[in-house]
């Protein structure tokens, strides 16, 4: 546990990218990406494109994963996505460790939020599920406000708690996380143990990238607070 006082707390706010970061759901997510596109007879895509969309909104993740088909398609790709997904989602876990680091943090008077390519009522569903909706102070989905890498999850969290974007961390798996933070002047944290490769999420995070949750674990209890 860390005890400072908050005055010497280098971050007020810690967001958190949900899928990847702290549900395990790279796989299912692919593999419904692809099933999806079994069932409508399409091209599927490999699974280094269907993992690369991650962390986007469900409309450009498709687009972006299959972008060979017409956009008339989509719709019903996207409903069987959804089908897919909604038969796997109570199968998902959070990556061991993660719940414990939350509890901890929570209790150490830190502020936490999540901003997630997920929907509104997805994320709601995962959270009640998983039973840590308590954890967090405020949450925002892509379907209620800009899609990553736009800075807008991030600027209204910063707005809605009233802490500044110096004060914030933001903790993702995927280049579209750390673009989000960048573009908002928000630091950020990379951990390659979820969709995009761990080379190119090394290039892209400002302050340091982890490969596990023990790792990142120690690395916000040294990190947190100024020395």
């Amino acid at each position: 546990m860390i005890e400072k006082t908050k005055s010497e707390r280098r971050y007020e706010l810690i967001v958190w990218d949900w899928d990847g970061t702290i549900m395990d759901s790279t796989p299912t997510i692919v593999e419904c990406i692809q099933q999806s596109c079994r069932d409508l007879g399409f091209k599927e895509p490999d699974d280094t494109l269907a993992s690369s969309v991650i962390g986007l909104g469900i409309h450009d993740s498709l687009r972006r994963a299959v972008p060979w088909i017409e956009p008339a398609h989509f719709p019903k790709l996207t409903e069987r996505f959804r089908f897919h997904y909604l038969a796997k989602d109570h199968e998902l876990h959070l990556f061991s460790g993660i719940r414990e680091l939350l509890q901890d943090l929570r209790a150490e008077g830190y502020l936490l939020g999540v901003a997630t390519g997920k929907s509104r009522v997805g994320l709601d569903r995962s959270l009640d599920h998983h039973q840590i909706s308590h954890l967090f102070h405020e949450t925002r989905t892509a379907d209620e406000s800009f899609s990553k890498p736009h800075p807008g999850m991030l600027l209204e969290l910063s707005d809605v708690m009233q802490v500044p974007t110096r004060r914030m961390l933001m903790i993702g798996d995927t280049t579209h996380d750390l673009d989000m933070a960048a573009n908002a002047g928000v630091d950020a944290v990379a951990v390659t143990y979820g969709a995009h490769p761990p080379s190119i999420l090394k290039e892209s995070a400002s302050l340091t990238h982890v490969d596990d949750v023990s790792q990142l674990t120690r690395w916000l209890k040294q990190n947190l607070t100024v020395n």
